[in-house]
């Protein structure tokens, strides 16, 4: 989405967006009565936002724990070459490990940041000999581990 399209974002729009971020099952009627349209100028205004890339996915938010997965670790990559190539073969690498929650190409002293998700601490161990330590192109990781999950979401301010 471009900067232009979130400037054309009106009131209604983000009143919707506000609404679908805490619970995205509600019916377009609730959310017509609650920002004072119909429910088909409701849907128009959601399909729109889907289509322009407002909205990307409708997904539950699930506990990890629950899934068997209660440890969370937040790493940080280094790596050897910065290349294109180099930075797009390690995108590809994390983006195929179910364990990456979540990452991050960011600037610094550091090339990525990873959330990564796992059963146990031998777990994680695998994960790092898998895709960090055959990587040669990896100079270093360190790694953080979550005692306490504090705030967790993906909820965008609208205002």
């Amino acid at each position: 989405m471009s900067e232009t399209s979130a400037s054309t974002l009106d009131g209604f729009d983000r009143a919707i967006l506000a609404i679908l971020q805490q619970d995205n099952t509600t019916p377009q009627r609730v959310i017509g009565e609650k920002v004072n349209l119909s429910a088909p100028a409701v849907q128009r205004r959601i399909r729109r936002m889907e289509k322009d890339g407002v909205i990307t996915a409708n997904v539950a938010i699930v506990e990890p724990a629950a899934l068997g997965h209660p440890i969370t670790l937040f790493v940080e990559i280094e790596l050897v070459s910065e290349t294109a190539r180099d930075i797009d073969a390690a995108k590809r690498a994390f983006l195929a490990t179910p364990e990456v929650q979540q990452c991050y190409y960011v600037t610094g002293e550091v090339d990525f940041m990873l959330v990564v998700l796992v059963p146990s601490m031998t777990a994680y161990e695998a994960l790092t000999r898998r895709l960090f330590f055959a990587d040669a192109n990896i100079r270093k990781f360190r790694t953080f581990v979550a005692m306490d999950r504090v705030k967790a979401g993906l909820s965008v301010p609208v205002g």
